[in-house]
């Protein structure tokens, strides 16, 4: 390194990150303990469920749902695709997969939603979590896992906890917006009606703006489907995992196979999701 290169000392920026993990490990262990303890439950809970029966029953299932959100077309994708899925071997991972989403974007919604209309009726408030999504957002997602396994070790949990991290933003953004998109004047009418801001917020601001909101767990979802190859890397199971098998055997057939498969659920999910918020 050059003279003029050493003027300025360099920050210990990467210490005091590390003194800080050191500082949440040593004294909030029980907390990360219950948390993983509580995701692993639910995680098992859901892959049960899902996996009760043969395969055919749930893809029926998934088909009607289809046919009935969206139409018969997007039904009959869903058989025939899901069908593939099963054919090919990978539907314990596509359960795996499926339920790794289920969690992250309820969890997601669950926070996501009151912090956007939380935003959303207070200026400071969308003043300092607005850098705080841009830093989500931004942030390489590979970086999420490494304070994750060392707060919640390997497997589903910090593949969950990384993919919250990365997909919430759109819910939160978008729920945001569309609670300030609401035409002003249908909010001076609620007032002049006497409503309360509660009032106002549940029975006419919320409701104008659920299709912005519906747009922004569909940006999650999606989201969430592109970490579940990085999340298999901290040994998340699911289709991320027959993927990133692949890449490390240099399998071109077994990573095609995996990638097909994530193709049709997130197109599957997409549509869904799409149809319930033009229902």
């Amino acid at each position: 390194m050059d003279e003029k290169d050493q003027f300025l000392p360099k920050l210990p920026l990467d210490e005091w990150v590390e003194s800080f993990v050191d500082f949440l490990t040593s004294y909030f262990s029980v907390f990360f303990d219950s948390i993983t303890t509580g995701i692993e439950w639910i995680n098992e809970g859901l892959v049960s469920l899902l996996q009760i029966g043969p395969p055919i029953v749930l893809i029926i299932v998934i088909a009607l749902i289809a046919w009935w959100v969206v139409n018969w077309k997007i039904a009959l994708f869903s058989l025939i695709g899901l069908g593939l899925v099963d054919n090919l071997g990978y539907w314990p991972e596509t359960i795996e997969t499926i339920t790794l989403i289920i969690m992250s974007v309820l969890i997601s919604f669950i926070i996501g939603v009151p912090l956007g209309i939380w935003m959303s009726q207070k200026h400071t408030v969308q003043s300092v979590i607005t850098p705080i999504l841009d830093f989500m957002q931004t942030m390489p997602a590979f970086v999420y896992l490494i304070p994750a396994v060392v707060f919640f070790g390997l497997g589903v949990v910090p593949g969950v906890i990384a993919t919250i991290i990365f997909s919430m933003p759109p819910t939160v953004r978008l729920t945001n917006l569309g609670i300030r998109q609401v035409d002003e004047e249908l909010v001076e009418a609620s007032n002049a009606f006497g409503s309360t801001a509660g009032q106002r917020l549940t029975k006419v601001q919320i409701p104008l703006a659920m299709p912005t909101i519906m747009a922004g767990v569909n940006q999650t979802i999606m989201l969430s489907l592109s970490m579940v190859v990085i999340a298999s890397l901290v040994g998340a199971p699911g289709l991320g995992t027959i993927v990133y098998r692949a890449v490390t055997q240099v399998n071109i057939g077994m990573g095609f196979e995996g990638g097909i498969a994530l193709v049709i659920l997130a197109m599957i999910l997409d549509r869904i999701t799409q149809g319930a918020n033009t229902k």
